[in-house]
């Protein structure tokens, strides 16, 4: 073709700053911008490129030291560090540690489609580079600690003319990212995508090093019932999980910290991965001591394949699954929880189940809402005590729990009212 053979010696070129004529300069840009030729580096390059159709299953790889490292940035630094760690091929890595995405995969992954995108994608980079550490403390044989700042990202690469990312990884990176052996957590790149939470990416995370071990170990006689139960539903000391979140000195209220850490992530978390989370505080005295978290997986319904492709059947779905979830978080924020869990009216199995706990908050908690009107909060304790000692014992399959204390509580409000009215 004529055009091509036009080409051939300008196919040869390769700009650099040595270059001074201008208009060569100009022709060659705009060569390449129209696809025409490549800088020499990128021709034939075998540098696979990730895009954000590799992310539906794509998994980022982490060692667990680094899992329980405090990361040292803000929620968009650390979301590119994620994705770019999933590009990581960590049977056959780069000798050069350096992974090529897509930028229209960065823009994707953080749904960004603003006129500034390009200067809020720089920004980003720029802060990932300047400011974000992680801050690592590893164990060793003798019980000790040794303690390492890492500064992740060497270097980042891009241009104007292609849509190529180009991230390169520190050498003092590396091994937390390749040489896992066995103590190391994986997770879906597309779960990190939807959490818009500094402390949710960090939860989620924590969650999932914990919940992996859990099957690995579950049903195998290496663990007690008792250690597998605690991946399952993990403790950790407040003191830790501040430590790891980077919030010693902020949100000193538990309130505050409960308000805009543990809500908001848990949140989150539910409503965007794959996990169902649940959370009690544990107290000594008066004070908080840790956090106790349940965790669950999201199981999918069975449906009839003509439904998916019902577009009504999907948005009402969609609609009942973000209000149930809506509902289950609730319940697991709610005092009534922890009182029902304290005198074995509910298990930790029930409080992972969505559906009941979402009954409960939707028709039992209302009911104690009222008694609590009247007789305060230790009215509900004292009939949640006296519901628990008089419950019969009868078999799972034949139990519900939710309309069982429903119940109670409707028989128990109507012996209230009529007190209260006698004493009018």
């Amino acid at each position: 073709m004529l055009k091509t053979n036009r080409l051939k010696p300008i196919r040869l070129l390769v700009y650099n700053q040595n270059h001074i004529g201008i208009a060569l300069k100009t022709y060659f840009f705009k060569l390449m911008k129209r696809g025409y030729c490549m800088p020499m580096e990128h021709q034939g390059d075998p540098k696979k490129i990730s895009k954000i159709n590799d992310l539906s299953n794509q998994k980022a790889v982490e060692h667990n030291d680094l899992i329980t490292s405090v990361a040292k940035m803000d929620k968009v630094p650390l979301k590119i560090f994620e994705l770019a760690v999933s590009c990581l091929d960590t049977e056959h890595p780069p000798a050069d540690n350096a992974v090529y995405l897509s930028k229209n995969t960065i823009y994707s992954f953080f749904d960004v489609s603003s006129s500034n995108k390009h200067t809020r994608f720089k920004n980003a980079l720029t802060t990932l580079h300047q400011q974000s550490i992680f801050e690592v403390q590893e164990e060793n044989e003798k019980g000790k600690w040794k303690y390492k700042i890492i500064s992740p990202i060497s270097s980042s690469e891009w241009n104007d003319y292609n849509d190529t990312l180009k991230i390169k990884f520190t050498d003092d990176i590396m091994p937390y990212l390749i040489e896992l052996k066995t103590n190391f957590t994986q997770y879906l790149i597309t779960d990190i995508m939807g959490l818009n939470s500094k402390y949710s990416i960090i939860l989620y995370k924590w969650f999932s090093m914990n919940y992996n071990q859990y099957e690995a170990y579950n049903g195998m006689r290496t663990r007690s019932k008792e250690q597998i139960a605690l991946l399952k539903n993990p403790y950790i000391d407040l003191i830790e999980l501040r430590r790891i979140t980077d919030t010693i000195k902020e949100y000193r209220r538990i309130y505050d910290f409960e308000k805009n850490v543990l809500q908001v992530a848990t949140e989150e978390i539910c409503r965007s991965t794959h996990f169902q989370v649940g959370y009690e505080k544990i107290k000594k005295g008066r004070s908080v001591v840790g956090i106790k978290f349940y965790l669950d997986k999201k199981r999918p319904l069975a449906v009839l394949p003509y439904k998916e492709s019902d577009p009504a059947y999907q948005e009402g779905k969609a609609r009942k699954q973000h209000e149930q979830e809506n509902l289950y978080t609730q319940a697991m924020q709610s005092p009534y929880t922890s009182i029902l869990f304290g005198n074995e009216l509910i298990s930790f199995h029930d409080m992972q189940d969505i559906f009941l706990m979402g009954n409960l908050q939707n028709q039992v908690y209302p009911l104690y809402d009222q008694l609590k009107d009247r007789r305060g909060l230790n009215g509900v304790k004292e009939h949640l005590s006296y519901v628990s000692f008089h419950r019969e014992d009868y078999s799972k399959e034949k139990q519900n729990i939710a309309k069982y204390l429903q119940q109670s509580i409707k028989q128990y409000l109507q012996t209230v009212k009529i007190q209260d009215k006698g004493m009018e």
